[in-house]
């Protein structure tokens, strides 16, 4: 079972959320519980208004646990849990990927497998294209997706809080675009005219005051900041008001 507090708000029950909170040593310690280079990058730049310093497993030695799980939010919790009973750190996990309508949501959670153990996502997205086009999906229509990124901090005591967030969106060809990672290139989200492998970070992500979240990450991040981080002071800089508007990536 999850082990998350309840707290009672005007009769109801609801989740009470653990913030990880700024030492008075100053900077606080979070493990990022990913090898993949790109997922990384995005989200130590989510984290970094938080002044809270990101170790990577990759960085720690830590072994990638097998993802045995059957959905995103599975997957994430196996690894921030890992993470954070090896390092005796609280640990940062996501796990996302592409769920395609035609494809019966496949690649799923196995988005990073089909890119093989060379993570050669250009061959992942070619197999992804030969597959629509024997399914005769070669209109808009046809080619509608989603994004989900589930999110999970993990303590060493068993304590997680966890966090979801979509995108929709077509898939275009060819790819387009050399920014982002994985299938970015070929996703184009509803309502705008780049693909995300077009888009720089701050697009991408649409974090505040710009934007309420673009990005399937960003909008899980959203949800976790405004649940478990502290914002800095707009004016000194300093840790302080509980976090309720974001922090910077997707």
């Amino acid at each position: 079972m999850t082990a998350v507090g309840r707290r009672i708000i005007d009769g109801e029950t609801r989740p009470m959320h653990r913030k990880i909170r700024q030492p008075t040593s100053g900077i606080c310690h979070l493990v990022i519980a990913t090898h993949n280079s790109g997922k990384l990058r995005e989200m130590r730049d989510l984290l970094a208004p938080y002044r809270i310093e990101a170790i990577s497993a990759s960085d720690m030695g830590l072994a990638e646990p097998q993802e045995t799980g059957t959905t995103f939010r599975a997957n994430a919790r196996i690894k921030a849990e890992a993470a954070a009973n090896t390092s005796g750190l609280p640990a940062f996990a996501d796990d996302s990927g592409l769920v395609v309508d035609v494809l019966d949501g496949a690649p799923g959670i196995h988005s990073a497998r089909w890119a093989g153990p060379d993570k050669n996502f250009r061959r992942a997205m070619e197999a992804i294209e030969e597959k629509l086009r024997a399914r005769g999906a070669t209109g808009p229509r046809e080619r509608k997706a989603h994004f989900v990124s589930a999110l999970c901090i993990a303590w060493p005591d068993g304590h997680v809080e966890e966090f979801e967030g979509r995108v929709d969106g077509t898939l275009v060809w060819p790819p387009r675009g050399d920014k982002g990672f994985g299938y970015d290139p070929m996703f184009l989200p509803d309502g705008h005219a780049r693909t995300f492998g077009e888009m720089p970070s701050e697009e991408k992500h649409g974090l505040p005051p710009r934007g309420k979240g673009l990005s399937h990450r960003a909008r899980a991040f959203l949800r976790l900041a405004q649940a478990c981080l502290v914002s800095p002071s707009p004016v000194t800089g300093e840790v302080g008001a509980p976090g309720a508007s974001g922090g910077g990536k997707s």
